[in-house]
């Protein structure tokens, strides 16, 4: 006798947006993490060495991604301001689908 499993119900979402953060390592970056992760439903980390502001010592950067299925680029940008601002940085980019966007001090 052969039994047959019983078919599951799968829920799938396709989310189109992706939204990537660089952020240097300095204080205050770990309550950043902790913000973004309670605003979007997922997030994966990658850490890596910039050489950015023509210095040739190498800084700690987190790049944290995520994704979502809608997208108001506007509020993204107005919170990278927001995140810049609280790492006291002069500058801090992001990612929107691909397109790289660097918010600087003026």
């Amino acid at each position: 006798m052969v039994v047959k499993p019983k078919p599951s119900k799968v829920k799938i979402s396709r989310l189109k947006n992706s939204i990537k953060f660089y952020l240097p390592r300095v204080e205050g970056y770990l309550e950043v993490i902790g913000g973004l992760s309670r605003e979007f439903e997922g997030m994966s980390l990658i850490e890596f060495d910039g050489y950015f502001e023509k210095k040739i010592e190498p800084a700690k950067y987190v790049r944290a991604e995520v994704h979502t299925k809608r997208i108001n680029e506007n509020k993204v940008i107005d919170q990278a301001k927001e995140i810049r601002n609280k790492l006291k940085q002069q500058s801090l980019a992001i990612e929107i689908n691909g397109q790289l966007i660097l918010i600087e001090e003026q």
